[in-house]
């Protein structure tokens, strides 16, 4: 029988940029019986979720939630606005904006990749001006779609969304705008209406603090007068059913009754705490983790401090270091699990989560695993990491960081 709880005596590190560790708050409230997601209880269930969830994605519009991965919503947000052959404009800002570009290209959609070169293009935010010059080249708005990636989970870099907001208006563009923030909702800014998104994509297992499994689309006005006219097969992910039964709190199919358990209580824990108390945590617990980068002589990923990331930290390894093999002592000697690099940035960083159900002292013991792991794999470290973090967090509050 193959053993999921294998780990030694303690709890296991779980610092990947997501799926983040679950609090027993939220394991509690999924371990409730299921009841008929027909029955009255679950349309006042759904009816309540349906109204919290616009609380965090900031917008008065509808919150369509799927029983799916956030790869599912990127499917759902493409085929419900897009017709066949269309055009969209996308970024290239990390590996997950390359898998959204392939899954357009997988859809019959004609994608064009904008993007800075080679690895170092990865270490940067989305480029809203590039975005603004291609559109002004687009007379005949041939383009119909902008899509970016607002916290690439493959680099630590959060890109400014309410910049290319203003580069679609500055080119007079009818695009519609069409972002990721699945490992960005709950942890790092987000404003769905204010900054004018007509999709905003996102998953549960990464701010929200769920398991894997339920996946978002918020929506603008456009976008459902756009899917009104889209061509693209669709099924199960379309809007217009989920969008009408949704109005009394259900589904047109099955939902994920107990994850919705989960999504209440984490949507209770959220907003009891304030969304601002909560995006100012992250932002601190992150800065610790730079001054720890920094103490080590390290490299961060991301090379423009305009745009660090509140959630992870991509840690460069000094050239001629694995950063695989780095993290595969960190976990066999230290039961701690590390994000790996991706694509372009494989083997030369680990990304070190710091979102959701954590604290001053988890980071510190991450940092600690870190720090011991880097020194049995022969990296040279000028200072220590876990004492400059220390030390930040000793004297920089919450209250400071808000």
């Amino acid at each position: 029988m193959l053993n999921l709880d294998f780990h030694p005596a303690g709890r296991h590190f779980l610092q990947i940029p997501g799926p983040s560790p679950v609090p027993d708050r939220i394991l509690r409230a999924i371990s409730l019986p299921t009841i008929d997601h027909r029955g009255p209880e679950f349309g006042a269930l759904g009816r309540e979720i349906l109204g919290k969830i616009k609380q965090v994605f900031k917008t008065r519009n509808p919150v369509i939630i799927y029983p799916a991965s956030g790869t599912g919503a990127w499917e759902a947000a493409l085929i419900n606005t897009l017709s066949p052959g269309d055009q969209v404009l996308m970024f290239e800002t990390g590996h997950f904006a390359t898998l959204w570009q392939k899954m357009a290209q997988r859809l019959g959609l004609e994608p064009e990749f904008l993007g800075l070169p080679g690895y170092e293009g990865w270490r940067q935010g989305v480029q809203a001006d590039m975005i603004e010059t291609r559109l002004k080249e687009d007379s005949d708005h041939r383009i119909k779609a902008v899509c970016v990636v607002h916290n690439e989970t493959s680099t630590g870099v959060t890109s400014d969304i309410a910049a290319v907001r203003r580069a679609i208006d500055a080119a007079g563009h009818p695009a519609l705008l069409l972002v990721d923030t699945i490992s960005g909702l709950a942890s790092a800014d987000y404003r769905h209406d204010e900054w004018g998104v007509d999709v905003t994509i996102s998953g549960s297992q990464k701010g929200l603090m769920l398991p894997p499994g339920i996946s978002f689309n918020a929506v603008s006005d456009k976008a459902i007068a756009a899917s009104k006219t889209a061509r693209l097969p669709k099924s199960f992910w379309a809007w217009d059913e989920i969008l009408e039964i949704n109005k009394n709190g259900y589904w047109p199919y099955t939902p994920s009754t107990n994850l919705l358990y989960g999504l209440n209580e984490s949507l209770d824990m959220l907003l009891e705490e304030g969304l601002e108390h909560v995006l100012a945590r992250h932002q601190r617990w992150a800065a610790g983790v730079r001054t720890a980068v920094a103490a080590w002589g390290l490299e961060i990923q991301c090379l423009d401090s305009s745009v660090y990331s509140p959630v992870l930290t991509g840690v460069v390894m000094p050239e001629g270091v694995d950063a695989d093999a780095v993290r595969k002592i960190i976990y066999e000697r230290f039961d701690l699990s590390l994000g790996a690099g991706l694509g372009k940035a494989k083997g030369r960083m680990f990304r070190i989560g710091h979102l959701g159900d954590c604290n001053d002292l988890t980071l510190i013991a991450t940092l600690g695993g870190c720090e011991a792991g880097m020194k049995l794999a022969g990296v040279e470290l000028k200072a220590s990491g876990v004492t400059a973090a220390l030390d930040y967090f000793a004297h920089h509050t919450l209250e400071e960081a808000k």
